[in-house]
């Protein structure tokens, strides 16, 4: 559990109340949205070196989806916090 505390901080800070739940899942919803923009836009730069750019594109997508994925893990260990399945 404390593995999870510490790789999944936002999951257990924003768990007290209905108010500060919803705060929580938005904050990690618009990092979310953010990161797949720069990760979007890094993987359109990269398109355009010649020799390297599709090596490039395709690891930088997989870093992207990594992160799509901690985040929705997180949202996931919210909502698994806030309705007491998980125990702090």
């Amino acid at each position: 559990m404390e593995t999870l505390k510490k790789l999944f901080p936002l999951s257990w800070k924003y768990t007290k109340d209905v108010s500060n739940f919803i705060v929580g899942i938005i904050i990690q919803a618009v990092a979310s949205i953010l990161a797949g923009a720069v990760i979007s836009l890094a993987t359109m730069l990269v398109n355009w070196i010649p020799a390297v750019g599709g090596l490039l594109a395709w690891l930088i997508g997989i870093v992207g989806s990594l992160v799509g994925l901690y985040f929705l893990a997180g949202i996931v260990i919210q909502i698994l916090v806030f309705t007491k399945v998980i125990k702090d």
